[in-house]
């Protein structure tokens, strides 16, 4: 057991609260190295988040591998719910390289089939975002991908994924002697431009992700953005598939790992970095989903819920990060104009804790994500020997 790792675990969970508990494993090769602290065990399970699009994106790739899926077909050819997106290509849903939009928040629906009439009403918007990141692309991939394997989402994950990785403890419906494991993501606290908001009253088992919610809860029609629930052993075993080759072939992992959204600005900053339905290596660290030990052909993702996954196919490395930054945490901030994080009583770097409303002190997961290079990542390049890679473009 590495003491670098569990350092760089407990700043997290003990030193700062940013996280109510953390799971980590990474590997090179055939070495591994695990951890864990705070309020999680080894059979945890834990709402995925955003990393269910690694699994959308495999799956899609895989089924354009198997000859079922054209990225140059329009979405619509695949499911005529779409009627706005009739000039679509599935292609551009996978780079999201075009910004499409619904008619309202889904969020904001009332309950599944209003959320449901207001996806299939979506359409590729006027003006196109400045940030390309999006769940709205993978949403609407289910739906294609449903279509070209002739099987609901999540049984083309099972199959395409989960059964070739020899993964027995990943669900969109958690089984209900598994619903004790789940991680508890209640009482998120928000602050929005001065509003107050308070998440109460999640169950175990529905994902975390408000649309996710609504469109999935616990009926386990999977999500193309969120929805599935795994363990840290069969994540391990996720990334090793991938590494392994027995998901998808060299080549196709290859394409998923080549920037498709990041450029350089005239003020010399840099649009976001993104392959096929995942990060790629960003130019500057800060901005990056993807460590520094790891080079041009790795890829991986985020979950809003505090994990991360990450695989460099070239130098047979990955990594796990598996947190719950949301239970009884202030996790978003965005300031009244003229305010700043620290008028609210927190340091620099998002952490510390706010008073709320009722007079409880809340720890702070606000920026957690740039906390992970100097915490997580380099003691995972130190536990495993692993030297910084200069930046290339992919």
């Amino acid at each position: 057991m590495s003491a670098v790792l569990a350092e760089g675990i407990r700043f997290f969970t003990r030193e700062t609260g940013i996280l109510d508990g953390l799971s980590v494993a990474c590997g090179a090769g055939e070495r591994v190295e695990c951890d864990l602290d705070g309020n999680v065990r080894e059979n945890s399970v834990f709402d995925l988040a955003s990393v269910t699009k690694l699994f959308t994106g495999l799956c899609a790739m895989k089924l354009k591998e198997q000859g079922l899926l054209d990225f140059s077909r329009s979405v619509f050819s695949y499911d005529s719910r779409f009627r706005a997106l009739r000039d679509l290509p599935v292609g551009a849903l996978m780079a999201f390289s075009v910004t499409v939009r619904t008619p309202e928040r889904l969020d904001a629906c009332a309950d599944r089939e209003s959320a449901l009439r207001t996806l299939f009403a979506a359409q590729v918007a006027d003006r196109q975002d400045a940030r390309a990141y999006s769940d709205i692309p993978a949403m609407i991939l289910k739906y294609v991908l449903e279509a070209a394997a002739g099987e609901p989402f999540a049984d083309c994950v099972r199959d395409l994924v989960l059964i070739p990785a020899g993964m027995r403890e990943t669900w969109a419906a958690v089984p209900p002697e598994r619903l004790g494991d789940c991680l508890c993501y209640d009482r998120e606290h928000r602050i929005e431009n001065g509003r107050r908001i308070l998440r109460s009253g999640l169950k175990p088992g529905v994902p975390h992700d408000p649309k996710a919610a609504v469109l999935q809860g616990d009926t386990g029609d999977l999500c193309g953005h969120a929805g599935l629930f795994s363990t840290r052993a069969d994540m391990i075993r996720f990334c090793r598939a991938v590494l392994d080759r027995r998901i998808v072939g060299d080549h196709l992992l290859r394409e998923m790992a080549v920037n498709r959204t990041g450029r350089r600005l005239p003020d010399g900053s840099h649009t976001q970095y993104l392959g096929l339905q995942c990060y790629v290596r960003h130019p500057e660290q800060y901005y990056s989903e993807i460590p520094v030990y790891m080079g041009s052909r790795a890829f991986g993702i985020g979950g809003f819920t505090g994990n991360h996954v990450s695989v460099d196919p070239e130098r047979d490395l990955f990594t796990v990060f598996l947190g719950n930054r949301v239970r009884n945490r202030l996790t978003v901030l965005l300031p009244e104009k003229g305010k700043t994080i620290a008028d609210y009583g927190l340091n620099g770097d998002g952490s510390g804790s706010f008073r709320w409303s009722d007079g409880e002190v809340i720890l702070s997961s606000v920026k957690y994500v740039h906390q992970k290079d100097a915490h997580l990542h380099r003691a995972v390049a130190e536990t495993l020997g692993l030297a910084e890679i200069p930046f290339e473009e992919s």
